[in-house]
């Protein structure tokens, strides 16, 4: 068994591309009509047969709801691994990216979270000897 696919539910594909690719970096791995929406997917460019991430429609009221509340307990929706969190928080933060939470050690891992401008906040981290 292995994850090959995780998403994370956005307002607008479009928006959420634009974002997910010039601000953060990955690159376009799928990009398909699927009725109303799209099957809109993103990689690493590091790992092109990685893991990919789905821009997923939230226009589910439940999603919504789930959506909100996550967000306004300041939970992420989602989490990814950088190899140096204060250049990457640096190199963010030069791009206008608003972060919710600072570089913070926390045991052996350091994180940070930001808002993904589509409805998310993302957690960024280093972790030190954990995998």
């Amino acid at each position: 068994m292995r994850i090959r696919l995780h998403s994370v539910f956005v307002e607008d594909q479009e928006t959420a591309l634009r974002f997910y690719t010039d601000v953060l970096g990955f690159v376009k791995k799928t990009d398909l009509p699927a009725g109303a929406f799209r099957w809109l997917t993103v990689v690493a460019p590091e790992e092109p047969d990685g893991t990919e991430l789905v821009l997923e429609p939230s226009d589910n009221p439940a999603t919504q709801a789930f959506k909100k509340s996550i967000y306004a307990q300041g939970i992420p929706a989602s989490a990814f691994a950088v190899d140096d969190l204060r250049a990457e928080h640096a190199r963010l933060s030069a791009s206008g990216v608003r972060f919710t939470m600072e570089p913070t050690q926390a045991g052996p891992v350091m994180m940070a979270v930001f808002d993904d401008t589509c409805g998310n906040l993302i957690q960024i981290y280093q972790a030190s000897g954990v995998r």
